[in-house]
């Protein structure tokens, strides 16, 4: 294990405060004293003996060697760990209208502050902070769904919609796909209840992805195209509201039957979001969802490269003006990155692929350094580059905590 400037104390402390415990829960925890905890955080006793550096790291749900060694406890820190996709699952499984008694009136206001600050982490792929704050978020929305006056209704509906597909799309991110579909599917019922077509249309495509992430793409195309038909006409006279919710659903046909291995439909559906895209005006609410004709083309190289059809995706992707992918979220660019790093290493350009990789790191830290995916991509390339990139890769893997 290396040394480091940082005591090992300070590190007990982080992970007690990311995991939300208080100085005397933890103490308990442990079995200890909340002074000789302060002494351990402070640094003014040391923590060595490793029999109590495990007691505490399983307290913390740590491996032991996240307190201990520096470039571990690097790595744990910029990512999301089991526990907290485990606190996720927890808040799934609650059920608040279940107990007695009159829930208490939570600020609606300030529920959908913080939504909207998760959604902006979210798309700045600050998915440590998503997962932080979520649980509780989650907790607060259910109760303001609960105790909403009648004006206030939709828009306690839709921060609990948001605060559910939020939780989807983190678990899919982490390949906890069954849980996703739980959270997708609370997303949909939650719409369901208050007949929001803005909370329908976004229910729509989290399930959609869940079912995809199951294999139910079949269902997945089907559930789309009819939310798409169902809000057809509400959109022709309310388009600066709902167009990109419209054109997103076609997005993610496009993507779903890409996944099916059936090029015909995912080509129709690229051109429906194609069109939808044309008639969408700078004025108009994107919702956070960046629709418009950049991200539309860029889910075409998407779509290809699940097709297998790398080559297909890179000369597409030649096409597209870098300057207008720069305007997109970094959640949305580094996921195109990652693309085109499949794509350049299914055409064997393992440099290109290497360069991509790199600046989608650049951009999104935790997309390349913590994601299943992005790791797949890592091993890959460990074992086919060699020189200047072989040494690139290395490094980005290190970081990543990624053998070959």
């Amino acid at each position: 294990m290396e040394p480091s400037d940082e005591h090992i104390g300070a590190r007990v402390r982080y992970w007690r405060e990311r995991r939300k415990l208080s100085r005397k829960q933890f103490a308990d925890m442990v079995g200890r004293s909340t002074s000789w905890l302060d002494k351990i955080e402070s640094g003014e006793r040391d923590l060595v003996r490793l029999p109590m550096i495990e007691r505490v790291a399983e307290a913390l749900g740590l491996d032991p060697a996240v307190l201990s060694d520096e470039s571990r406890a690097q790595r744990a820190r910029q990512c999301v760990d089991a526990c907290e996709v485990q606190s996720i699952r927890r808040a799934l499984a609650a059920y608040p209208g279940l107990q007695s008694g009159k829930p208490e009136v939570v600020a609606l206001e300030a529920v959908t502050g913080q939504a909207f600050y998760l959604d902006h982490a979210w798309m700045t792929s600050r998915f440590t902070v998503v997962a932080r704050h979520l649980p509780s978020l989650m907790a607060e929305a259910q109760r303001a769904v609960q105790t909403a006056s009648g004006r206030d209704q939709v828009a306690a509906y839709r921060v609990l919609v948001t605060v559910y597909r939020l939780a989807s799309s983190m678990l899919l991110k982490f390949e906890a796909n069954d849980v996703a579909w739980l959270a997708a599917d609370r997303a949909m019922h939650t719409a369901m209840l208050v007949d929001d077509t803005w909370s329908l249309a976004r229910a729509t495509r989290s399930v959609a992805r869940a079912m995809t992430s199951i294999d139910e793409q079949a269902q997945a195309i089907t559930t789309l195209l009819a939310m798409a038909d169902r809000m057809h006409g509400e959109v022709n006279t309310n388009a600066a509201e709902l167009l990109s919710l419209h054109g997103m659903l076609y997005l993610a046909a496009s993507i779903t039957a890409a996944e099916q291995e059936d090029p015909g439909l995912a080509r129709d559906m690229h051109e429906a979001a194609r069109a939808t895209a044309l008639r969408y005006e700078p004025h108009y609410n994107d919702h956070h969802t960046f629709f418009g004709m950049t991200n539309t083309q860029i889910h075409r190289v998407a779509a290809l490269v699940r097709l297998r059809e790398c080559g297909q995706a890179l000369e597409f992707a030649a096409s597209i003006d870098p300057k207008a992918v720069a305007g997109l979220s970094a959640e949305r660019q580094s996921n195109y990155l990652l693309d085109l790093t499949e794509a350049h290493t299914g055409v064997g350009n393992y440099r290109q692929a290497v360069r991509m990789l790199g600046r989608a790191e650049q951009i999104a830290p935790e997309e390349v350094r913590c994601r299943p995916l992005a790791h797949g991509l890592l091993r890959s390339l460990l074992g086919s580059t060699s020189g200047e990139s072989a040494r690139l890769v290395g490094q980005m893997a290190s970081r990543a905590g990624v053998e070959a």
